[in-house]
């Protein structure tokens, strides 16, 4: 009967074991920030962000990024109220969201101190539109219960994949420049904490 319990008792750890290392991770908006890069005038670069993330890591290695759209800032308010109404379209659409697989395995295995380099596909929803995405990024394990994703290279968005042209031309025009690019790097470091 007491060998019995033992094993029973080992099983159990073991199971505990087995859940914390496959745990789900939940974004820390806090410690968290997307940004992306305006170019106009040809030479004339603005980084932007947006201030309300949410989501996070599941233990079958699926991530979610949701982004209020209504929450982007770009230092000057009467801007950030043209981009939400004549580039975003908030109204419409007031979220982008963007999903991929990341190797479970790899990052359940990962010890504290540890960093992992992967190059991810995912995709991004924005305005309507859906596109295919390759992200390189940088996983650190932080702590047992913290990891932290960064992106080591910009994922470069082409506007007219997300028929976001209108609303390009829309500001450059109530801003009176000559050209804004329909190229735009977007950054982000994302960190993580393992959900009780």
């Amino acid at each position: 009967m007491n060998y019995l319990h033992r094993v029973v008792s080992i099983l159990g750890l073991l199971l505990i074991s087995v859940a914390a290392n496959a745990a789900d991770w939940q974004l820390d908006n806090t410690q968290s920030k997307l940004s992306f890069m305006s170019i106009k005038k040809q030479n004339i670069a603005e980084v932007h962000t947006f201030g309300q993330l949410s989501g996070g890591l599941n233990a079958a290695g699926e991530f979610s990024l949701n982004i209020d759209l209504s929450s982007v800032d770009t230092n000057i308010d009467i801007r950030n109220d043209r981009m939400k109404e004549f580039l975003f379209e908030i109204a419409d659409f007031p979220a982008a969201n963007i999903k991929a697989k990341l190797d479970a395995d790899s990052i359940n295995a990962m010890t504290v101190g540890q960093q992992v380099s992967d190059s991810v596909t995912g995709t991004l929803a924005l305005h309507g539109q859906q596109q295919e995405l390759q992200f390189d990024v940088v996983i650190s394990k932080l702590a047992d219960d913290k990891l932290f994703v960064i992106s080591s290279k910009p994922v470069v968005l082409t506007v007219s994949d997300y028929q976001l042209v209108e609303g390009v031309e829309k500001l450059r025009e109530l801003a009176g420049l000559s050209s804004i690019s329909h190229a735009v790097p977007v950054s982000f470091y994302l960190s993580l904490d393992a959900a009780n």
